[in-house]
């Protein structure tokens, strides 16, 4: 009998770069900032033919439990699981261990986020469904390498290895290692070299081969996984979430695990992907004006290109500005130089020490 596949998406961010439309009540992944549905709805029916509802998880922040439900109704409600505190991704992993792992030791699943925009959803479905028989037949540790479009500082990278015998429609490489990301020069290296891919933060692997991983690497998550599989099995998980977590180091899975493991495998992605991490990113998803301006609302312009602007319930007027982020939204208004979006999340650590302020986030 063939080993089940589930999936889990994770859904606990904070959206920041998306101020002031993102808050901590309705995080990005809650938004429909490309499309119709949120990108959490999105995520969920990307998987339509690959993995049935039932067998689908959301880890998210507690608060937004109910909200994740409504904006997944498809899911079973009890599939979406709310961790006390943000402890970065690899506690979510191993949570994500414990679920599957309740369900069936032997099965294998994928981790995917809920704030990614995907293309191509054939390819994309037969890469993971690729992916995850590898997993089922190898103690392996996948991670799915886009190929880059351009020297982007954004995101992580991961440097290919040797190609190894491809499955179906996919290729598959021994990862020889996960970078952070880069300057600018190193970035054109990676990208000249052909041997770097963009870390999408998308891994697949057996139950078994994640709970040897953290067991060799980070014991503390081993044991984690293990205390929430039995808490799965007894009704008792959010209780013992309240008192797991609290200690819990703040890391990335990528610090914790895919940097030290050797038994690392790559999957090429060659659909459409997109981590839309800031509003930088909807020129990527929206139509540009005459004068290179997106605009999602309405817009008044006079000598006025190359802006970004999110006005739904009102008009913006400009004059003679260019390269801007112009967003209204929440009753707050944000203006600033596109090459600064990624700023917007060291103004938020200002606006929390304004107790006049602290509403608007």
């Amino acid at each position: 009998m063939a080993a089940e596949h589930y999936a889990v998406i994770m859904a606990g961010g904070k959206g920041e770069r998306f101020w002031p439309l993102s808050t901590s009540e309705r995080p990005k992944q809650l938004l429909a900032l490309v499309g119709d549905k949120s990108l959490l709805a999105q995520a969920v029916d990307r998987l339509d033919g690959l993995i049935p509802p039932e067998r689908v998880f959301v880890v998210t922040n507690k608060n937004l439990v109910q909200a994740s439900r409504e904006a997944a109704p498809i899911l079973p409600p009890e599939n979406i699981v709310g961790e006390p505190m943000g402890r970065d991704t690899a506690a979510a992993v191993a949570v994500a261990g414990a679920l599957i792992g309740a369900r069936s030791v032997d099965a294998s699943f994928c981790i995917l986020t809920a704030d990614q925009v995907m293309g191509d959803l054939d390819v994309y479905r037969r890469t993971l469904q690729e992916s995850l028989d590898l997993a089922s037949q190898q103690e392996v540790l996948i991670t799915i390498g886009i190929q880059p479009t351009s020297p982007s500082t954004a995101f992580g990278y991961v440097e290919a290895g040797p190609e190894l015998q491809s499955g179906d429609k996919v290729t598959f490489h021994r990862a020889r290692r996960f970078v952070e990301k880069p300057d600018e020069s190193t970035a054109d290296r990676y990208i000249h070299s052909g041997r770097y891919f963009w870390n999408s933060g998308m891994f697949i692997w057996s139950v078994k081969a994640l709970h040897a991983a953290f067991k060799k690497h980070c014991p503390e998550l081993s044991w984690l996984m293990e205390t929430l599989t039995t808490a799965v099995g007894d009704d008792s998980l959010n209780a013992v979430l309240e008192a797991t977590y609290p200690p819990l180091e703040k890391i990335s899975i990528d610090y914790a695990l895919m940097e030290k493991a050797d038994n690392i495998i790559m999957a090429k992605g060659t659909f459409a992907w997109d981590d839309v991490g800031s509003w930088t990113a909807l020129s990527n998803h929206f139509a540009a004006d005459k004068s290179g301006n997106i605009t999602i609302g309405s817009l008044e312009a006079l000598d006025s290109g190359d802006n970004i602007v999110f006005s739904r319930d009102r008009t913006t007027a400009m004059i003679g500005v260019s390269d801007l982020i112009v967003v209204q939204a929440e009753g707050v208004t944000l203006i600033c130089p596109k090459n600064r979006a990624q700023d917007i999340k060291l103004l938020l650590q200002q606006v929390r020490n304004n107790p006049d302020h602290r509403d608007i986030i």
